[in-house]
């Protein structure tokens, strides 16, 4: 049986968008980027709410240039490779291949997807993974947790959770940016 995994760059506290809903205080060396590159090889799915998809579809044409870093090229490879359910009532289509939209969210059809699929499969989106964490859904955890204190913004995991969690591994970066694996335990 497949993996959920909710993988995210976070600050010292918790954040992963400042208040603006900026990203770019996340730190992406070469060192994490290619760490991260390898990390997504695994992955045969990556499930998407639609800011998170928005985001994410850079990489349906990211290296059409061909002057993009090797690790930056490999990635989107990677990502445009895989298959990408998007989670909206919003969004009209969708501006890559092998993606679809659902409109609504349903815990026994990521449950059946989980048990069908051949390779792990990420959710993106904390609003998004939140529902899934209470209802239960996600393994694991893989956290770049980013040394900088942003004092508000988007939250990683939702407030009134409770979730336990064992240490899978870590690893850090000469950037600071620490590696936390965890493993949900239920």
């Amino acid at each position: 049986m497949a993996k959920l995994i909710y993988p995210a760059n976070v600050s010292l506290d918790g954040y992963i968008e400042d208040e603006r809903g900026n990203l770019e205080w996340a730190i992406s060396d070469d060192e994490t980027y290619a760490f991260w590159t390898d990390f997504q090889r695994t992955i045969g799915t990556y499930l998407y709410g639609r800011r998170m998809y928005e985001s994410m579809v850079y990489w349906e044409t990211a290296n059409a240039s061909g002057d993009q870093p090797e690790v930056m090229r490999e990635f989107a490879q990677i990502w445009r490779a895989a298959e990408k359910i998007v989670y909206s009532r919003t969004l009209q289509a969708v501006s890559s291949a092998k993606t679809r939209i659902e409109r609504e969210f349903d815990p026994d059809a990521i449950r059946r997807l989980k048990e069908s699929s051949g390779a792990d499969i990420t959710i993106g989106g904390p609003e998004f993974a939140g529902r899934a964490m209470s209802a239960g859904l996600i393994d694991e955890c893989h956290l770049l947790l980013n040394p900088i204190v942003l004092g508000g913004g988007k939250r990683a995991v939702p407030d009134n959770l409770r979730m336990r969690l064992e240490l899978l591994g870590e690893r850090r970066f000469r950037s600071g940016v620490v590696h936390l694996h965890y493993r949900v335990i239920v």
